[in-house]
Order: structure tokens, then sequence, then C-alpha cells
């Protein structure tokens, strides 16, 4: 049965950071300068874009590995419940409600990776054994 959980959280590992993974490479080259005129129009400084590039990207590859995995889970949770209540309480404007749920969701999904850990099949488990 243990294989069986750590397989399925091993299938949610490399499912749930899809998004953020797609979203940080997207922000490199020509999305850069777009995506930091967006943050600065909502009141977020253009400097915590490579923050956000590091976030995305590097958590999310972090993830699939399983690699510090419960610590990266906790700070993606935290962003998604930042980005809905920074880019998505208009909820005047189009999808705003939507991905304002989506968001809410998406840290939940992560606060359960937190607390359940990476599972048999991650960095994290092969790092911590005991030789």
């Amino acid at each position: 049965m243990k294989n069986l959980e750590s397989s399925v959280i091993l299938v949610a590992r490399i499912l749930m950071p899809i998004l953020f993974i797609v979203a940080g490479y997207g922000k490199l080259g020509d999305g850069y300068a777009g995506t930091q005129q967006y943050m600065q129009s909502m009141g977020v400084p253009g400097f915590l874009l490579p923050l956000t590039i590091l976030l995305e990207l590097g958590g999310g590859i972090a993830v699939i590995f399983g690699f510090l995995t419960r610590t990266v889970a906790i700070f993606t949770a935290g962003f998604s419940i930042i980005t809905a209540l920074i880019f998505h309480t208009d909820f005047n404007v189009g999808q705003n409600s939507l991905m304002f749920m989506k968001d809410i969701s998406i840290a939940g999904g992560f606060l359960l990776l937190a607390v359940t850990g990476p599972g048999k099949f991650s960095l994290d488990h092969l790092l911590n054994k005991k030789w």
C-alpha cells in the first residue's frame, strides 16, 4: 500500500507544478518586460519578478523531483494566495473569480503536499535515508 501511496504522490508532484513551470518559463525572454509592467501596474515592485520566476520555474522543478518539497510547497501555497489577493479580487473583470478560486485551490493542494511530504519516490526521501 505504501508504494501505491508514494506512486500517487509522485503523480501529484508531477501534475501540480506544471502550471508554474510553464508560467515561469514564459516570463523569461520576451515575456519578461510585459510581466514586469503588469506587476507594477498592480502595485507590485518589478524587482520581484526574478524571485517569481525562481519560485515558479525552480520551485516547480524542485517539486517534480521531490527536492525541498515541504518548504517549496509552503512558499508556493503562500505565493498562490498572495497572487489571488493581489491580481484576482476585482470580480467585475472577466475571469477573475475563476482565477481567484484556481489560485486558492492550488494553495490548498500545495499545503496538503507540505503536510504529506514528497513520498518515497523523491530526492528528499533518497537524501534523508540513513545509510
